[in-house]
């Protein structure tokens, strides 16, 4: 276990009633890890608008509507949960500020919206109409990166100096992609550079190189498949401070086409006092794997605690655990839509970095 001065290392949740929670699209974010991690924690939804009613049945959602606006009139739903699309989900919103009073709290997913403009705008609309918007940036409640900030927050590591993601898996991709053209630094890249905020705040700037993905290219085309993100942070005065590396390698070498594969997702703080080491088990999925820290300092040793929990699909209960928090006056959220609007402007920054062939300042996109 963990020395006791590091926290615990789940999401707390709420301590009162849960209102009524309306769940907007049943595929498998939804169905294989909202809907399980809820259940888990003891979060029941009482709706569900879906065209599967058999995700109703298989978590026991005791109502099943047939469109979006019998849900948002459903007279039992104070809280939505939507897994749609980021092209479909801000007329989701918009529908669901209507009722504004009625639906009193949204979790949304990432990317918010296709544009950090649309995204801005529907935060503005959200924080207008009193309705509290929390973004499910899941990896930060995966409990390895969760202990970790724990070990930042507390001056553990010390000042840090650097730190690496490094993503060596080939994730499952979504038809609605092709729509898009995105492939990476909206989808898995996202939750990366989110991860560095979380655990360190905003970078000043970024810079990004990418190249397409040779497996994914065959069915559409796309420019952000292998990504290196680059986030810098100054030090007050002037001068280099902390640097931040994502390296995002979607392709994981010729696994598909008949090669071994070798898949992981490894992090790796450094500080001047100490350094962690961290791996995620999602591509294991669907087997269980947990993720795990280790971390040594400079008063020696390692400490190797382990936990059985995943992020893939224990954590997707802390972005809810969040929102119903915060609704009840129990702690505030941290993850809000105004807070997401940094970690899409790191995003459109790296976008902007690849198209300029330059470092960009976070002020250009949130000026």
């Amino acid at each position: 276990m963990p020395p006791a001065d590091v926290p615990d290392h789940l999401p707390p949740l709420p301590i009162g009633p849960v209102p009524g929670i309306g769940c907007i699209g049943a595929g498998f974010i939804m169905a294989d890890c909202h809907l399980p991690a809820y259940l888990q924690a003891g979060i029941r939804p009482v709706a569900i608008s879906s065209r599967r009613p058999e995700v109703a049945a298989r978590h026991g959602i005791p109502r099943v509507h047939g469109s979006l606006d019998a849900l948002l009139d459903d007279p039992g739903v104070a809280v939505l949960d939507i897994a749609v699309p980021p092209d479909v989900q801000p007329a989701v919103i918009d529908a669901a500020l209507t009722r504004a009073g009625k639906i009193r709290g949204i979790l949304a997913q990432k990317p918010l919206a296709p544009s950090y403009a649309e995204a801005r705008r529907l935060v503005d609309a959200c924080e207008a109409a009193g309705v509290r918007l929390v973004v499910n940036q899941n990896m930060r409640h995966d409990h390895a990166v969760r202990v970790c900030r724990a070990l930042l927050e507390a001056g553990t590591l010390g000042k840090p100096v650097l730190a690496t993601i490094e993503m060596r898996a080939i994730p499952h991709w979504m038809p609605w992609q092709e729509r898009q053209g995105w492939v990476t630094l909206r989808i898995m890249s996202i939750h990366h550079l989110d991860t560095f905020r979380a655990w360190f705040g905003d970078p000043v700037r970024v810079f990004a190189s990418v190249r397409p993905d040779p497996r994914t290219a065959r069915s559409f085309a796309h420019e952000d498949g292998i990504c290196i993100t680059i986030l810098e942070y100054d030090v007050p005065g002037g001068g280099a401070g902390l640097r931040c590396l994502a390296l995002d390698d979607v392709w994981a070498g010729p696994a598909r086409e008949g090669a071994e594969g070798e898949p992981f997702v490894r992090f790796r703080v450094e500080g001047s006092l100490g350094m962690a080491l961290g791996e995620i088990g999602w591509p294991a999925w669907p087997e269980r794997r947990p993720s795990t820290l280790d971390w040594t300092t400079t008063a020696g040793g390692w400490h190797r605690p382990r936990w059985p929990e995943a992020w893939f699909p224990d954590a997707f209960v802390g972005p809810m655990a969040e929102l119903l928090r915060d609704l009840e006056g129990t702690a505030a959220a941290v993850c809000t839509g105004r807070d997401n609007l940094v970690t899409l402007a790191v995003v459109e920054a790296a976008y902007r970095s690849v198209r300029e062939h330059r470092a960009v300042d976070l002020a250009e996109i949130t000026a």
